[in-house]
């Protein structure tokens, strides 16, 4: 799948655009999808009829059979990779990705927009000098096919990172997010501290330490940490499960951030059934 499937989409790009392709590569390539369509069936139909004996319905039948031929990281993968796209979209559109009432918002994409400009830029040259190069039409179409959708890709990626940014919402909640590949929240009441850290931790994007302590960097640093009162649980970028009790992560500006977190006027309005204390004293008897 990992080999047919793309190589399938590249096909179907180039005669979209007009390209000659021979006929023994398009029976070929044709012949390797429908192997692999049909591997597919036989594998899930025993999977799919032992669900529906089972009462599932229809639709929890076929996804619970999916569910256990592709492995999780491929359903991210491709999960992520559509988020990514439609929030290229949103960006175009000058607009943000479920933002509640009252919310506000924290960017933290300063630390990569140069990178990922520079990725862009590098791209574009790449895929200009290929094209100078190579002197065959099927291998220079496949390759600028190629070339234009990992140009598309970093730009939907940051497209994500701007259109989703952290949140404290109205209630005094934390939502930590990182384009669509993560997302995690933190209620109101598991928050008891903030405050304005600068760290350059090791790893990659999420790292999780013995202790608890979460790692969320952009362009290899935080410069907030939130300490929780109890665990809040999370999903890696490719389905593994975590908790953690310390929150680290990076805002362009943290020191809103941390106002925002431990400001009381982000604390729920009152209702008549949760009504303030006077702050007028009793009159003397």
């Amino acid at each position: 799948m990992w080999a047919v499937l793309p190589g399938e989409l590249a096909l179907a790009v180039c005669l979209v655009a007009g390209v000659r392709i021979p006929g023994a590569v398009l029976l070929g390539a044709e012949a390797l999808v429908v192997g692999v369509l049909a591997l597919e069936v036989c594998v899930m139909w025993p999977l799919y009829a032992a669900r529906r004996r089972a009462g599932d319905r229809r639709r929890e039948a076929a996804l619970s059979a999916v569910r256990a031929v592709v492995p999780v990281a491929v359903r991210r993968l491709l999960v992520h990779e559509f988020r990514a796209l439609h929030s290229l979209g949103l960006w175009v559109l000058r607009r943000r990705h479920r933002i509640p009432e009252g919310a506000r918002q924290f960017s933290y994409t300063e630390p990569q927009t140069g990178i990922m400009w520079m990725f862009v830029f590098v791209s574009v040259v790449e895929t200009v000098v290929l094209a100078l190069v190579i002197p065959w039409p099927l291998v220079h179409a496949i390759l600028l096919v190629v070339d234009v959708y990992g140009i598309v890709i970093v730009l939907a990626l940051q497209a994500a990172c701007v259109t989703r940014p952290h949140l404290v919402e109205a209630d005094g909640s934390l939502r930590l997010r990182y384009g669509a590949l993560f997302d995690l929240r933190a209620p109101a009441a598991v928050i008891a501290a903030a405050r304005v850290e600068r760290r350059f931790p090791d790893g990659g994007l999420v790292r999780v330490d013995e202790d608890g302590t979460l790692d969320l960097a952009v362009g290899s640093q935080t410069t907030v940490t939130v300490e929780l009162t109890e665990p809040v649980e999370f999903v890696r970028p490719l389905g593994r499960r975590g908790s953690a009790r310390t929150l680290r992560f990076h805002a362009d500006d943290p020191r809103a951030a941390v106002a925002a977190l431990v400001t009381p006027s982000l604390a729920p309005p009152l209702t008549p059934e949760r009504t303030a204390p006077s702050s007028t004293p009793d009159p003397p008897a």
